[in-house]
């Protein structure tokens, strides 16, 4: 792998997956780290929110953050993301492992057309909480002006993704009980801050994380 290509991977290559992988886990993720380099050389790492809208990520926050400014202005960056799966036991401390799904996104980031800014923040939204952006009133001048929103092209050759799934590998001479232990993500049961009906994107999203019937 070339430092302009970020489409193979030189260890274990077999873990690599392809654009379908890449789609599942940033539509799962919801969340990863944008990554760029201040100007005099330091690296900046930023935890945030994230969406996919078709071949691009959305990023948002306040419009006067001082890295989404500093991707808005040209910086390269990626975005990355990770989900665990799975924990894996072996016989021995060396082949324990996690079973997972990763990805990585790299390019320059470019300002949401304010033709388009309405839309995208209510793909990114939605993206969070199913069907949320349907249930509250329209964005007002001041928010959007107040949010930066930016997109990252998903550009072939400079994106990757990685997974592992599955038990251990058998380690010589070591014995005792071995497997794995799925890991998944659910909701708990929402805390009321203001009275009235459960939204239906609240009420969606709790059933189908938690596996509860509906009444």
């Amino acid at each position: 792998m070339t430092i302009g290509d970020l489409s193979t991977l030189t260890r274990k290559p077999d873990r690599g997956g392809d654009r379908a992988l890449l789609d599942e886990v940033l539509d799962e993720a919801t969340v990863g780290v944008l990554s760029t380099v201040t100007d005099d050389g330091f690296p900046w790492s930023v935890p945030m929110l994230v969406a996919r809208d078709g071949n691009r990520l959305l990023v948002h926050g306040s419009s006067g953050a001082g890295a989404l400014r500093h991707v808005a202005a040209g910086a390269p960056a990626t975005f990355t993301a990770f989900l665990v799966d799975g924990l894996v036991v072996a016989a021995t401390l060396f082949d324990h492992s996690v079973n997972y799904r990763s990805a990585v996104v790299r390019g320059r980031l470019e300002r949401v057309d304010p033709a388009d800014a309405l839309r995208a923040l209510d793909v990114f939204s939605d993206a969070v909480l199913p069907g949320r952006s349907a249930e509250v009133r329209d964005h007002t001048p001041k928010e959007v002006s107040a949010t930066a929103i930016l997109a990252l092209p998903i550009i072939e050759g400079q994106w990757l993704t990685k997974a592992r799934s599955g038990g251990p590998g058998v380690a010589d001479g070591a014995v005792g009980w071995t497997g794995h232990v799925p890991v998944r993500t659910v909701y708990d049961e929402p805390v009321v801050a203001t009275p009235g009906e459960l939204p239906r994107s609240v009420r969606d999203l709790y059933r189908q994380n938690t596996n509860r019937s509906q009444p």
